[in-house]
């Protein structure tokens, strides 16, 4: 007996989004398949808040900060990562969901994701051509950085537990690493 798994299309999947079908579970789509979402811990949901907070004060007008709110990447997902920087297009998201061209960089904060967002949701991020991706790791506290796209893969990793770093996006901006992973007072 063999076993065959259904693909959603985003078409699909858009489709019974606008049905109800889901009824408002946390869900994502990712390479066609439906991902049920773990609900957050006190410290992702913290950290989260506070860094989208931070970097909406820090870039100002220049982005949209979306916090867990999808986007929509041509190999059949529709990720909703903690936070995505995205182009401060307006009422062009009433539309669509951001694409990989609309997107400056995503960062995901994992406590009891790590493996799936430093494996899974970091191929098809660079699959979709985000030229950046943060991983925020809370239980080891770090910062992981994804640059440098190449043939769909990430050919830098930078770990930092210290310091500050800048997105390629906005080299202007340094974020202070240790606030980010929880090591002193947020921002």
């Amino acid at each position: 007996m063999s076993v065959t798994t259904y693909k959603w299309t985003i078409e699909r999947y858009h489709r019974a989004v606008e049905a109800g079908i889901f009824n408002d579970q946390p869900i994502e789509l990712l390479h066609g398949d439906l991902i049920f979402m773990s609900p957050e811990r006190e410290p992702h949901a913290y950290y989260n808040t506070e860094a989208a907070d931070y970097l909406r004060h820090a870039l100002g007008a220049r982005v949209k900060i979306r916090d867990a709110k999808p986007i929509t990447l041509p190999n059949d997902s529709e990720p909703a990562p903690d936070i995505a920087i995205v182009k401060p297009l307006g009422e062009v998201y009433l539309e669509h969901h951001p694409y990989p061209e609309d997107i400056f960089w995503v960062i995901e904060f994992s406590q009891a994701t790590l493996s799936k967002d430093l494996g899974q949701k970091k191929d098809i991020y660079a699959q979709a051509g985000i030229p950046e991706y943060w991983v925020v790791n809370l239980k080891t506290p770090q910062l992981r950085v994804f640059r440098d796209l190449k043939n769909g893969q990430y050919t830098t990793e930078l770990v930092l537990t210290t310091g500050t770093i800048a997105s390629l996006a906005f080299p202007d901006v340094s974020v202070e690493v240790e606030p980010l992973i929880g090591r002193s007072k947020i921002f």
